[in-house]
């Protein structure tokens, strides 16, 4: 069994903000392959999937961000699943531009206060996460704020297109595994395509081959880096 947990705040006031894109890739994910309807337990919105022969819950904790690890480690320790191989986490990240993803198998908080209290409760880093990238805010604009709002009309395709790729990446990890999602996910598809547009073509307007285009330009590779998403408890009120 696979767990996969998209990390938000509950409640109408909340919806379609930039810190629950984790709700939102539960949702495609839920639009693609649900069968049953969701229901409430462990302090989340719990739906049963199948992703190939695989059997997956969708969890939506209910519990605000800032204390989403009660109810990741209410799921894991009632199905006794694997942290390290079973559990993917999906949120959302400052330090990635607006449609940029990236999924690491393990590490630090980075700052994303979901992710920190997950960690805590679990006392383990060594489970597979997605971020989503919701990009900085503006000058001078508070960090809070900016989390707990929506997107503007320009952000929405980008938005848009990275949920669904976010989708089929997770499709991937319960499949393949977080190794091949990562090299599969993780590079940036604007450097991509700069790279195969700037090869040289032969005199017959061929392009050419180079079998060490890796090794030119240590700026074109996926660069790790601690990722950062300041944020406040939301008013429960």
């Amino acid at each position: 069994m696979k767990i996969i947990v998209g990390l938000g705040n509950p409640g109408s006031k909340y919806k379609d903000t930039r810190h629950n894109i984790g709700f939102d890739v539960i949702a495609e994910l839920a639009k693609r392959h649900l069968t049953d309807r969701p229901k409430a337990q462990f302090d989340s919105e719990i739906a049963e999937i199948r992703i190939g022969t695989e059997k997956c819950l969708l969890i939506s904790p209910l519990t605000y961000m800032n204390l989403s690890g009660k109810a990741v480690q209410a799921v894991v320790s009632f199905y006794k699943v694997s942290v390290a191989d079973d559990l993917l986490i999906i949120c959302d990240d400052l330090n990635l531009a607006p449609g940029r993803i990236r999924v690491r198998a393990r590490g630090s908080a980075g700052g994303q206060n979901g992710i920190k209290d997950i960690i805590n409760r679990l006392g383990s880093t060594d489970f597979a996460r997605l971020r989503v990238g919701i990009g900085k805010p503006p000058p001078r604009w508070d960090t809070a704020d900016y989390v707990l709002g929506k997107f503007d009309s320009d952000e929405r395709s980008l938005i848009d297109g990275a949920i669904a790729t976010s989708a089929n990446a997770v499709e991937a990890w319960v499949s393949e595994g977080v190794q091949i999602v990562m090299n599969r996910f993780n590079a940036d598809p604007a450097k991509a395509k700069k790279r195969a547009e700037a090869k040289p073509e032969n005199k017959d307007g061929k392009r050419k081959d180079r079998t060490n285009d890796a090794q030119m330009s240590g700026d074109d590779l996926t660069n790790e880096h601690s990722a950062t998403s300041v944020e406040a408890k939301p008013d429960t009120n």
